[in-house]
C-alpha cells in the first residue's frame, strides 16, 4: 500500500475538525454571511477534482486531461445562467472580493472613479474602503443612507454621480437590511454615463427565488459569493451581459487568478442545482419569515434596529442607546453560545474594531430547521445576554440552555464528531 493510502489518522487535525463541528452543532450561528451547506456540497468540495489543474476555460485549457473539468465548468455555468436569467456566467472566482476585483479591472483603469456605498453605512470593503485594493487603485467616492430613515439616500447618489461622473457605480451591501432600488440606480448610471455593477453576495439566494428584485436586468455586471443565502461553498460568481463576457473572463484568468478550484466549482454546481429545486423557495421564504419575527422580538426587547427593521435575511442593531459597543456585545454573545459579529452603523463614531452595532442573520438557523416560534426563543437568549454582558456566570448558564436548544436541530448527523 502506498504511503498516502495508509489508514493512519492525523490526530491533531482530526481533533481540530471535531471541535469545529461541535462548535457549529452546539452554538447558534447568526453571522449573516454564513450558512450550512448540504452534505452533498461538502462531498463535492472534497472530491477528486481537488487534484486537477485546469487553467483557462472549457475547450481553451493550458493543461491536458481537462475533458471532464470542461464538462463540470459548463454544467456549473449553465446552472448559474438558468438560476439568475443571465447571459453569461463566470464561476471561477475564488471569493466575492476577487469577483469584484475582476469586474473592476474589466471596465476601469487605475485612477478611474468608483461610486460605492460607504463601509459604515452598509457597504463592503471592496466598494471603496481606503484599506482595500479598490481604495488603493481607484478614486473611490461614497454614498450612504439618510439620517431620518436610514434608507439609501438616492438623491445623494444622483448628486454625487452628476458632479463626479464616476466610471462605475456599485450597488449592493454587506450590512444594509433593505431592498435596493435597482431601477433607480440604473437611471442614475445612465444619466452620468457610468457602468452599473451590483454586488448581490448577501441576498443572492433571495434573488434566485424571486423574493428579492433581481439586479440582472438592470446591471451590466452582477457579482456574488456562492455561500451566504445561496447556501453553497465559499467562493465567487460573476454574471454579466454578453457584451462584457470576454472582458470579465480575461480579468478572472489570466488577469487575477491562475488555476480555478475545480473541486469548489463542483460544489458550486451542487449548490446551484439545489437552488433550482422548488424546496429552495420554501427555504428562502422561511429565512425571511424568521428574520421578520426575530426583528420584531428584538425590537420588543428594547433594541433599536437600523432602518426600523428588515426586508432581507439580516438585521443590524444599533447598540448606542443601550450603552454597549459591538465588541462587547459580540464577546458576551459568544460566551452565551451565540455567534454574531460587531458591525459599524450609519454615522459611526467608534473605531470599526469596536463598532456600535451588531449584525445578525437567519439563513443558517433556518437551514437547521428553525421556524418563527424558535426565533422567539433565540431572541430571549440574545436579549438576556445583552442585558448581562458583565455577568460571566449568567452567560455560561445561557450557553447551557442554548446547547440544549440546538439539540432539537441536528446538524450533519452523518458526520462523526
Amino acid at each position: 500500500m502506498s504511503r498516502h493510502n495508509a489508514p493512519a489518522r492525523d490526530e491533531q487535525l482530526q481533533a481540530i475538525l471535531s471541535r469545529e463541528l461541535n462548535r457549529q452543532r452546539h452554538k447558534l450561528e447568526m453571522i449573516a454571511s454564513e450558512n450550512f451547506v448540504s452534505e452533498a456540497v461538502l462531498a463535492a468540495g472534497a472530491s477528486v477534482f481537488t487534484n486537477k489543474y485546469a487553467e483557462g476555460y472549457p475547450d481553451r485549457r493550458y493543461y491536458g486531461g481537462c475533458e471532464f473539468a470542461d464538462e463540470l465548468e459548463n454544467l456549473t455555468q449553465g446552472r448559474a445562467r438558468k438560476l439568475f436569467g443571465a447571459e453569461h456566467a463566470n464561476v471561477q472566482p475564488h471569493c466575492g472580493s476577487s469577483a469584484n476585483m475582476a469586474a473592476y479591472f474589466a471596465v476601469l483603469k487605475p485612477g478611474d472613479a468608483i461610486l460605492g456605498m460607504d463601509l459604515a453605512h452598509g457597504g463592503h470593503l471592496t466598494h471603496g474602503a481606503p484599506v482595500s485594493f479598490a481604495g488603493r487603485l481607484f478614486r473611490c467616492l461614497s454614498y450612504g443612507v439618510r439620517k431620518d430613515t436610514e434608507y439609501i439616500d438616492y438623491d445623494q447618489v444622483a448628486a454625487i454621480a452628476e458632479r463626479e461622473k464616476p466610471r462605475l457605480i456599485v450597488a449592493g451591501a454587506s450590512s444594509y437590511p433593505r431592498v435596493v432600488d435597482f431601477p433607480r440606480f440604473r437611471s442614475i448610471a445612465d444619466r452620468c454615463g457610468a457602468t452599473l455593477m451590483v454586488d448581490m453576495a448577501h441576498f443572492a439566494g433571495l434573488v434566485a427565488t424571486g423574493l428579492h428584485p433581481s439586479p440582472v436586468p438592470y446591471a451590466e455586471i452582477v457579482t456574488s459569493t456562492t455561500h451566504k443565502t445561496l447556501r453553497g461553498p465559499r467562493g465567487g460568481l460573476i454574471l454579466c451581459r454578453r457584451s462584457h463576457a470576454k472582458a470579465i473572463d480575461d480579468q478572472v484568468f489570466p488577469g487575477i487568478q491562475g488555476g480555478p478550484l475545480m473541486h469548489i466549482i463542483a460544489a458550486k454546481a451542487v449548490a446551484l442545482g439545489e437552488a433550482l429545486e422548488p424546496d429552495f423557495i420554501d427555504y428562502q421564504r422561511q429565512v425571511l419569515r424568521n428574520c421578520q419575527r426575530l426583528a420584531a422580538a428584538l425590537a420588543d426587547g428594547g433594541y433599536r434596529l437600523v432602518s426600523g427593521g428588515t426586508d432581507t435575511h439580516l438585521i443590524l442593531i444599533d447598540l448606542r442607546p443601550s450603552g454597549l459597543t459591538g465588541h462587547a456585545a459580540q464577546t458576551a454573545l459568544d460566551l452565551a453560545g451565540i455567534t454574531a459579529n460587531k458591525n459599524a452603523v450609519p454615522f459611526e463614531k467608534e473605531r470599526f474594531s469596536v463598532a456600535s452595532g451588531l449584525r445578525l442573520g437567519t439563513a443558517a438557523l433556518t437551514t437547521r430547521g428553525m421556524v418563527e416560534t424558535d426565533m422567539d426563543e433565540v431572541a430571549e437568549f440574545i436579549v438576556e445576554a445583552l442585558r448581562h454582558t458583565d455577568d460571566e456566570g449568567r452567560l455560561k448558564r445561557i450557553r447551557l440552555r442554548v446547547e440544549e436548544f440546538t439539540q432539537r436541530f441536528p446538524l450533519y448527523p452523518g458526520l462523526a464528531g
